[in-house]
């Protein structure tokens, strides 16, 4: 799917810390900045690549009532919070590289059935890793409804990265890389990803939230960071930058610095 030519023209958004020298509460200001897109006077296109001098836990809406004990047990090892979209617990660190894309409705990157949203957005990755030498695939829609059975007996419920949504990035083997969701406001629709560079601490985070060390080995199985595909370290700041580049090209975004996006 290509949304390049589309008619719409997304705004800068001068207020936007500089993602290339992330400081220690830019999973705040990603929420903030998320739900300020979903606005009626909000600038829509509109994007952000995020990056993380820490780590954090980001809760979905729905688990809202584990924030407290969440904090608990997480005590000053890291930060908690929660977001307005639903779907399970997200690890942030400074390996993690996340994109916020905000569209307003009847945009082609908008798609109306919901899972078609991630098919583009999908690809934008992608072209992405493959710039930093990684290689990946989507899941199709085919393949998940083919293996039904067996993820429902495997998936991890709780987290965001313990199963798998159409059009999501996997390795060759089938591992999750790049996770997706998204939020459709009266005014416009947030699409959100998140992309493991680096090698995850998925014990840290069941620890926080109280959950089994079985289902940190299960998160450690099931999903795989960019450098692992590749056999070598890859750079966070390096698959950010192309990321936007991706995104800039897709939205017809004027060319400018991927701190800018």
């Amino acid at each position: 799917m290509s949304i390049t030519g589309s008619p719409f023209r997304p705004e800068a958004d001068p207020s936007s810390p500089d993602s290339s020298n992330p400081s220690d509460d830019v999973a705040a200001i990603e929420q903030d900045w998320n739900r300020r897109h979903l606005d009626a006077d909000a600038p829509r296109p509109a994007f952000r690549v995020w990056r993380y001098a820490r780590p954090a836990i980001v809760l979905g809406v729905s688990q809202r009532s584990r924030l407290m004990h969440t904090r608990a047990r997480a005590g000053d090892r890291l930060d908690v919070l929660v977001r307005d979209s639903g779907g399970g617990a997200v690890l942030t660190w400074p390996g993690f590289v996340s994109l916020s894309v905000a569209l307003p409705h009847g945009h082609p990157g908008a798609a109306s059935r919901v899972h078609e949203s991630y098919r583009w957005l999908g690809e934008i990755h992608l072209q992405a890793l493959a710039m930093v030498g990684v290689g990946a695939r989507l899941v199709a829609p085919e393949q998940l409804r083919a293996t039904v059975t067996e993820r429902r007996a495997s998936d991890v419920g709780w987290a965001c990265f313990g199963s798998l949504a159409p059009w999501e990035v996997v390795s060759g083997d089938g591992r999750k890389l790049s996770g997706f969701a998204q939020k459709r406001g009266r005014h416009g629709v947030l699409l959100v990803a998140g992309t493991l560079v680096t090698p995850p601490d998925w014990t840290l985070l069941a620890e926080a939230l109280g959950e089994s060390p079985r289902d940190a080995a299960a998160l450690a199985r099931q999903t795989v960071c960019a450098g692992e595909i590749a056999d070598r370290p890859i750079d966070p700041a390096a698959f950010a930058e192309q990321l936007a580049r991706r995104v800039q090209d897709a939205l017809g975004v004027p060319d400018r610095p991927a701190r800018d996006s």
